[in-house]
């Protein structure tokens, strides 16, 4: 696959020379977060010390006068020098700043291995601060993308003076569930953003193959700590963003079943941006976030560190973006934010079936038996045309640009009559067989505009080893033949099907370089070794195999 490997190597190394900026461009130019022009007031750079020894670069950022102060932090792999931007927006604000250089990345000592001692050195981290003369006590520590992670992983320590959180698209899984999605590797994000960081190709082929949940991931996964979590956060997220359905999963946790001290007290804004600038030809007027990012994240604080009674949690817990028909120069006024007291909103989960001739509906098919085989060849794998991607290639592109395949499979609904308003967790009811011992199945959801385009929306893998579960008790081959129901979790939207529009359904076998291709040979994951092997998979869509995507329809108002 020399033209895909080469689009791959062009994706990636963009990544890596950009590494630094990722997170201020999508700040700046993606999700719309206020920026001050004003230069950073003086700082001081301590060493922090760890429980093991190790030292972290930290930058200080103390207001004019005399404290002490209540304090906000961030833990950054991107350079701690970056908060000099915003350093004086909080210390006006009567905050003091602390920045801090994560373990092995610029200023500070240790091994850089991304993640896996963040929770560690967050507590630690909170409670020095608490200790210095310029600290009154109430922290409070925020970030986006891998700040967001490690602020994530802090507050899962429960340091006892961590006050309250401003997490902006971060996982609920990292390791386990985000970087294999339906246990199929993330290569582009994950792969690249970890060459971003200077880890080596023996590390990440490691990572590759690490797709079973083991005790590493269980000791360092925030999903496995996150009860502990005691604090107030608000979560921002975007439907277009790698994390999005992270960033749902951590509020609808936290708020009902969280720890009785974070009970009830979390806020969560969805929003219709991605991980850098959306690509196409859509675009979501007001996707960015309400009154701005960080006049937002000063009223949170304000709130939970100086007890100013703001008017902040008597709001609705959830605003999220409602997406609808929105090509750029005629956009629906059905685009908008809707506020709510809980996700998602009342629904009933609708089946859309694939029908014999390529349709999509919500009648079951009559057929006593229908199927389409395709021929799978991983040296010749379906591009990536957009998606909740990282960094480049963003959002919803136009899916025509694939063009006729015989290994993709296009679905669509017959032009709406009404408006088909969806809003929370979407699975896809997938009858399979293949002649491999294990393969890919992929599936795409689609907006399909009166013109013909195509825009994705989501798109969402498995790995057929993996379709009882990543635990190593669930891992199974296929038997070459047989014909077995899939259920592909394709995560969580907000989006209108507008009248004059269809809904599509596109069901192939890989998205690269989205997701690691699949060679079928079905060898160990660290075998780079074992030939690949074109798969011959069927789909079927009958009576008595009906695939079907299960949309949650939404049922009330959300006017």
């Amino acid at each position: 696959m020399p033209e895909n490997k080469h689009h791959a190597q062009r994706h990636v190394q963009a990544i890596k020379n950009h590494a630094l900026t990722l997170v201020l461009l999508l700040i700046a130019n993606t999700i719309g977060l206020f920026a001050t022009a004003a230069l950073a007031q003086t700082k001081d750079i301590v060493m922090v010390p760890m429980r093991d020894g190790v030292n972290l670069a930290t930058n200080i950022y103390l207001p004019e006068g005399d404290g002490p102060w209540p304090v906000v932090l961030t833990r950054t792999p991107y350079d701690k020098d970056g908060a000099d931007r915003s350093a004086a927006t909080y210390n006006q604000r009567g905050y003091a700043l602390v920045s801090q250089d994560v373990r092995g990345r610029y200023d500070s000592e240790g091994e850089n291995r991304p993640f896996e001692t963040d929770i560690q050195d967050g507590y630690d981290t909170v409670e020095w601060i608490a200790d210095q003369s310029f600290s009154n006590g109430k922290i409070g520590i925020f970030g986006t993308s891998a700040p967001g992670i490690t602020s994530n992983l802090a507050a899962a320590a429960a340091p006892p003076s961590l006050t309250a959180a401003y997490v902006t698209v971060a996982p609920d899984s990292l390791f386990y569930r985000s970087r294999f999605v339906g246990g199929v590797f993330k290569e582009s994000h994950s792969g690249g953003w970890l060459r971003g960081q200077g880890v080596s190709e023996e590390v990440i082929n490691a990572y590759r193959a690490r797709a079973v949940l083991d005790d590493q991931w269980r000791a360092t996964d925030f999903l496995f700590h996150r009860e502990n979590v005691r604090i107030p956060i608000y979560n921002v997220g975007g439907w277009h963003d790698i994390y999005a359905e992270g960033s749902l999963h951590n509020f609808v946790y936290l708020q009902n079943e969280g720890h009785p001290e974070a009970r009830g007290k979390q806020k969560l804004f969805m929003g219709a941006f991605g991980h850098g600038a959306l690509q196409g030809d859509l675009e979501y007027p007001g996707g960015g976030l309400i009154n701005g990012d960080m006049e937002q994240q000063l009223r949170w604080w304000d709130y939970w560190l100086k007890d100013i009674d703001n008017g902040i949690m008597d709001e609705p817990p959830v605003s999220y973006y409602m997406m609808a028909s929105a090509r750029k120069g005629a956009v629906s006024d059905k685009n908008r934010v809707v506020h709510a007291e809980s996700w998602p909103p009342q629904h009933e989960l609708t089946r859309f079936y694939l029908q014999p001739d390529m349709s999509l509906s919500t009648e079951m098919p009559d057929a006593s038996n229908a199927s389409k085989t395709y021929q799978f060849d991983p040296a010749n794998p379906v591009p990536t045309v957009g998606g909740q991607n990282l960094g480049q290639d963003v959002g919803p592109r136009d899916q025509r640009e694939i063009g006729e395949r015989q290994d993709y499979l296009r679905f669509e609904t017959e032009v709406l009559e009404e408006d088909v308003v969806v809003a929370g967790h979407i699975d896809m009811e997938l009858y399979v067989a293949t002649d491999a011992l294990d393969t890919d199945f992929v599936v795409k959801l689609v907006d399909i505009y009166p013109d013909g385009y195509e825009a994705l929306i989501l798109d969402y893998p498995l790995r057929t080893r993996f379709r009882d579960g990543q635990n190593p008790e669930d891992v199974k081959m296929m038997t070459p033949g047989e014909v077995e129901k899939l259920t592909i979790n394709m995560w969580s939207t907000a989006q209108t099907f507008e009248k004059g529009h269809r809904i599509g359904v596109h069901v192939t076998s890989s998205n690269y370089p989205r997701f690691a291709v699949n060679p079928n040979n079905g060898a160990a994951l660290d075998d780079m070794a074992a030939p690949a092997k074109t798969a011959e998979n069927t789909i079927y869509f009958d009576s008595q195999r009906p695939s079907a995507i299960v949309l949650p329809v939404v049922t009330e108002s959300l006017d």
